[in-house]
């Protein structure tokens, strides 16, 4: 009967295991891995435990809070990534997981996901529906503009602006409109010019550029400003062919900064046309009442007696009643009188009138 050999090393399950993690961590210290994201949990510590798997193996992953609040997008099962990363080992478990720093979809920009992701959350709020969009002033008097103070934007409002209706007063509220921080200057810009008061449109745009240029305006940060705006917010980023979660949320939507101001400013010599076309309807209807007013009055006067015809009837009226009042008091003199027109003794005579 034959003995095991002497080991020549004893290492404990923890040492072992201790070994395994460096040399792991040595060999895999920068790696790209393609998978499907499955049995997400985000606990409260706001860090994301998932495992990645293809057809035939799967593995752990854990992406820290630190890195996942700078992702464009939100992790969700199911959904095809490409990460990068680490490999590690959890020792208390001897299971080896990667440590992601960095995700993407897969064949989808992350940008665009993102776009979609928090359209599709807002618009189950209902932040796009018509009936929550407030009408814009018939004739504003004060616009809020926030954009860029160097930008194509503002020269183009203030043009139209000028040329539409010189008297109108617009105040500048200068913002960033692309990179780190702009979202947070946008929306701490709207929030200001709201507590300022006394403007009644605000417009909040930029010229074109790539989605990436303009995800300032995608931001959820800005959507929610726009939403908790007291005054009429439109939204006038990029071009025509572009859209933004800004335009969803805002209560018009205008394809370019100078289209934004045609869009709020009646243009000056048309509303003086349209109120010159309106004076003379008026003028033409009140001359016809008063042909027509004239012409009645005309008719009720020729339908009335002569003043002076009323007055002769009604005395005309009068003798005549006197005359038959007379008569009547009269005709029992009549009868005492004699044949020979004498009256009769006794009778008395006749009081002259």
């Amino acid at each position: 009967m034959g003995y095991p050999p002497t080991p020549h090393v004893i290492l404990t399950v923890s040492a072992l295991t201790a070994v395994v993690r460096s040399h792991v961590e040595s060999a895999f210290a920068d790696i790209w891995v393609e998978g499907e994201v499955s049995n997400l949990r985000m606990p409260s510590s706001g860090h994301a435990y998932f495992t990645l798997k293809d057809a035939s193996s799967q593995m752990r992953a854990v992406m820290f809070r630190s890195v996942g609040r700078f992702l464009r997008f939100h992790l969700k099962d199911g959904m095809c990534v490409i990460c990068r990363g680490r490999l590690t080992v959890y020792e208390p478990k001897g299971d080896y997981q990667m440590m992601v720093d960095y995700a993407e979809p897969k064949g989808v920009g992350a940008l665009q996901v993102a776009f979609e992701q928090l359209k599709e959350r807002l618009a189950a709020e209902g932040l796009f529906e018509a009936a929550r969009k407030r009408p814009l002033p018939v004739f504003p008097r004060r616009l809020g503009i926030i954009t860029s103070p160097t930008g194509a934007a503002i020269r183009d409002i203030i043009q139209v602006a000028h040329r539409r209706w010189p008297n109108i007063e617009l105040l500048l509220n200068p913002v960033g409109v692309q990179g780190i921080g702009a979202a947070a200057e946008i929306a701490k810009a709207i929030a200001e010019l709201n507590e300022l008061g006394g403007l009644d449109v605000l417009v909040v745009g930029r010229g074109g550029g790539s989605l990436e240029d303009l995800w300032a305006f995608n931001e959820e940060i800005v959507a929610r400003a726009i939403v908790a705006s007291r005054i009429p917010v439109v939204s006038a980023v990029g071009h025509e062919i572009d859209y933004t979660i800004v335009d969803f949320v805002a209560d018009l939507r205008a394809p370019t900064p100078s289209a934004a101001v045609e869009l709020i400013l009646r243009d000056r010599s048309e509303i003086i046309a349209r109120l010159s076309r309106y004076g003379q309807q008026a003028a033409h209807a009140i001359r016809g009442h008063l042909r027509d007013c004239r012409a009645r009055v005309e008719t009720e006067r020729r339908s009335l007696l002569d003043p002076a015809a009323l007055v002769q009837r009604a005395m005309q009226r009068r003798d005549d009643l006197e005359m038959r009042l007379f008569r009547a008091t009269t005709k029992p003199d009549a009868r005492s009188r004699t044949r020979d027109g004498q009256f009769a003794p006794g009778s008395p005579a006749p009081k002259p009138y």
